[in-house]
């Protein structure tokens, strides 16, 4: 056992008696040492209920013969961290998260580990410090809020609450109203209600077999969610006993198994960037040209919030993921041999209800023949774009307007609240990228703003950095290469002239070759002095293209 390096022979007496003063007993020495790795702290909703859930697999653990050492991550509530510096710290964390699991891991050699993560940066966090590790584990989530209720009590989730400081803006919500929904749109803990970033990634963490299913949907507050928990916790001892560890199960198969449900979802443009840098770290690297691919031949059929009044818990009770990836099945699109932490993909899926026609729709019935995400190229985006089409209103799936250029969030917020946006209008946010920002914000609040100023239906919002995945309308990512770095974005103009095609999945600026090129010679990045963390993350980050990973994840030819 790798814990016999702390706890083996005459010269680790001291060590035993280090643990000795834990309460480890003699007869816990010679059992296996499971890792419990959680993520909960006060700030964070999603998180704050998960000392019950680390209960519940400690307990687990110990049916299963084995002993276990929780600690702690650090995690960032993006929505907390919206539209202020804080959101510059959001991504940055998915490599600290992964960092000081290594350093603790290595340093208190264990068996196996179970992690216990619930919102954005978490999961693929601990997903990239499981592929470094590579120890036999298991993956359960804190599962997802309850939806809240709106004003005339239809269910809403945290993106309506944005939208409503739009709406707010715009004069048809009264602050009276405004302070309702403060009341009741997010009601308890768990991850956001909609299909945003953190329920995407837990249910792609499902999908993809390193979790048991109802992962992904399970409400936080149901005690199905402590009964999932206790099972990880017995599942991890087997997966130990059985020696099968992260690459066993993160393949090229079960990427594309898991890249295939998030087209057939929806889910959130972040998990292009995050199963990006979990497949570098697997060793098995996707590409955006693959993911495209994958899209085109991936049917949507199921249609969450904030895309739809669907809501996880009604995918919950349909099924879950399970289900989802049976239709898939059904389809010929899952590749069945792929092993997961409980059987292989298709046995798992075999065993899902059916999917019902409505929560989850028949392939033959698709909301849209393609995946609920498309990447886009062009001048603008030569390596690449991001957008969930999914979320598009039909009417902006091809848009050419006017360059509407700022170079920060803050100006671009200000501009839509004070009424300087105009239908038609695209707005370009640059100088957000992983090395301009630093940190590749999300841009929740402009988002919701123009949709709460009534211009979803009409504006276009491109940007180096990206989206939270409660973002919905004409809404483009993670263009690469960013402003930073001389894409071309860093060199288009107020007024000029941008062409958006989702279907034929271009993003074109409508101004020649040689007026760019006069443009580039003249161009000079932003000057920006930077300290502490930020400057170190800004010295090693990748581009969104290649999922914003630290360069030394890269093969030499792509860093």
């Amino acid at each position: 056992m790798r814990s016999d390096l702390m706890k083996k022979g005459v010269s680790r007496a001291p060590h035993r008696s280090l643990l000795k003063a834990l309460g480890v007993t003699d007869r816990e020495m010679e059992r296996p040492f499971v890792a419990v790795v959680g993520s909960q702290n006060d700030f964070i909703p999603g998180h704050a209920h998960l000392g019950t859930v680390i209960e519940a697999v400690e307990a687990g653990i110990r049916a299963g013969g084995g002993v276990p050492f929780t600690f702690q991550t650090i995690g960032v509530c993006d929505g907390l961290a919206m539209n202020h510096t804080g959101m510059k710290y959001s991504l940055c964390s998915r490599e600290l998260i992964a960092d000081s699991i290594e350093v603790m891991l290595t340093a208190h050699p264990v068996d196996a580990v179970v992690f216990i993560p619930n919102c954005d940066k978490i999961v693929p966090g601990m997903l990239l410090a499981a592929c470094r590790m590579d120890l036999p584990c298991i993956f359960v989530s804190g599962g997802p809020m309850l939806p809240g209720r709106g004003l005339h009590g239809a269910r809403i989730g945290l993106n309506e609450m944005f939208e409503a400081v739009g709406q707010s803006a715009a004069g048809t919500l009264t602050p009276q109203q405004l302070a309702r929904l403060e009341d009741t749109a997010c009601p308890g803990c768990g991850s956001c209600a909609g299909m945003y970033t953190a329920n995407s990634m837990n249910c792609l963490t499902e999908a993809i077999g390193l979790a048991l299913p109802g992962n992904g949907t399970v409400p936080a507050v149901y005690a199905a969610r402590i009964r999932l928990a206790k099972e990880a916790g017995e599942r991890v001892m087997e997966l130990l006993r059985a020696d099968v560890r992260p690459h066993d199960i993160l393949t090229p198969a079960a990427f594309r198994n898991a890249m295939r449900a998030d087209m057939a979802i929806g889910g959130s443009s972040n998990t292009v960037l995050h199963l990006l840098a979990v497949s570098y770290a697997a060793g098995c690297p996707m590409t955006l040209e693959q993911i495209d691919e994958i899209g085109r031949a991936t049917p949507q059929i199921c249609k969450l919030n904030p895309a739809g009044q669907i809501f996880i818990t009604d995918l919950d009770e349909a099924g879950g993921i399970q289900s989802i990836l049976k239709e898939l099945d059904r389809a010929g699109l899952l590749e069945r041999d792929a092993l997961t932490v409980s059987g292989t993909a298709g046995e798992r899926a075999a065993a899902a209800p059916d999917a019902d026609g409505k929560v989850i729709r028949r392939w033959e019935d698709p909301y849209r023949k393609d995946g609920g995400l498309a990447v886009l190229f062009g001048n603008l985006a030569a390596q690449g774009a991001v957008v969930k089409q999914g979320a598009v209103a039909p009417e902006m799936m091809v848009h050419t307007g006017p360059a509407r250029v700022f170079d920060s969030e803050e100006e671009a917020t200000a501009a839509i609240l004070g009424g300087a946006i105009r239908p038609g209008d695209v707005v370009v946010i640059r100088y957000e990228g992983p090395k301009g920002g630093p940190g590749m914000r999300e841009m929740l609040t402009p988002t919701a703003n123009i949709v709460g100023m009534g211009l979803g239906g009409s504006v276009a919002l491109i940007t180096d950095g990206r989206f939270s995945g409660a973002t919905r309308g004409a809404c483009i990512g993670h263009v690469s290469p960013e402003a930073a770095a001389g894409g071309v974005i860093a060199l288009v103009q107020e007024g000029d002239r941008i062409a958006v095609d989702i279907p034929q999945r271009r993003l074109t600026l409508l101004v020649d070759e040689q007026t760019l090129a006069a443009r580039r010679a003249a161009w000079q990045p932003p000057v920006r002095v930077l300290s502490g963390y930020a400057a170190r993350y800004a010295q090693h980050v990748t581009d969104g293209a290649t999922g914003a990973v630290f360069d030394d994840l890269l093969p030499e030819g792509r860093r």
